[in-house]
């Protein structure tokens, strides 16, 4: 069996040393194949902050990982550098590319940057992002476990957050469910959960879910609820795959708070 960490939002510069400390044990005990970080790495988008946030991935020494900036990582309040250069720290950190691939005899993890420089928050999916991963999704190896990973939305649970939806969503869901996605995992609203896509859209071609991680080591953390990460277990060639949000407890360092058996459609 393989093991996926998902951490979302930690907000370097807003980090909380305890939280991170939780973290990093949990990793070393768990010891996961691939980290994905699906956005909102930094709180302002600084230098100091990216390198914070490299260091941090070193230090949960997981052997592959994935990375996509959210909308925290594109500079605020430094416009020159917000309209000529909106990544260049993120790049520094963590590579080039902004949207990429990971694929493994287990994993098929495929990231979407759906920040854009000229939005203050919301995110959006392009026709020719939709069109990109869709033909990567439908060119999968047998057996692999089809992630697509976004920053904003494709899916909230509350009335109140369609407006943190990615723009383009209801084009984009259908079609890499269509072609192959079983799960679109994303952060942004710092709310945690896991359900069907179908709820939001019936009639899909294929069972998929939705899977949103919370605020992994910020201060900024949504209402009442703790420190989360999600740990995604999964055996290559299975039609089933394992779903676990792992909460934050100041006595006791992280541990699984719920855990989501998801079938998977390979008819």
């Amino acid at each position: 069996m393989s093991l996926l960490l998902q951490v979302s939002d930690p907000h370097f510069g807003t980090e909380q040393a305890p939280v991170v400390e939780a973290l990093v044990a949990l990793a070393r005990d768990c010891r996961p194949d691939v980290l994905v970080l699906s956005g909102d790495i930094t709180q302002r988008a600084r230098r100091a902050q990216f390198r914070a946030a490299a260091a941090f991935c070193a230090r949960l020494g997981i052997p592959r990982q994935l990375v996509i900036p959210g909308n925290h990582d594109i500079p605020l309040f430094d416009l020159p550098t917000r309209l000529l250069a909106p990544y260049r720290w993120h790049r520094q950190a963590f590579g080039d590319e902004l949207e990429p691939v990971l694929d493994t005899p287990d994993w098929l993890v495929i990231g979407v940057n759906t920040t854009r420089a000229y939005r203050h928050k919301h995110g959006e999916v392009s026709p020719q992002q939709l069109a990109r991963v869709a033909e990567r999704l439908a060119a999968a190896r047998a057996g692999q476990l089809r992630i697509v990973v976004t920053h904003q939305p494709l899916d909230v649970p509350e009335p109140t957050g369609e407006v943190d939806l990615a723009r383009g969503h209801a084009l984009a869901a259908p079609a890499w469910v269509a072609a192959g996605a079983d799960i679109v995992m994303g952060g942004h609203i710092h709310l945690p959960f896991v359900r069907p896509l179908s709820h939001r859209y019936p009639g899909l071609a294929r069972r998929a879910w939705c899977v949103q991680a919370g605020t992994a080591v910020s201060s900024r953390v949504r209402g009442e609820l703790p420190h989360s990460v999600n740990l995604v277990h999964f055996t290559a060639g299975s039609a089933a795959a394992r779903v676990e949000r792992w909460d934050h407890d100041p006595a006791a360092g992280f541990r699984c708070g719920e855990s989501f058996a998801l079938t998977l459609d390979r008819g």
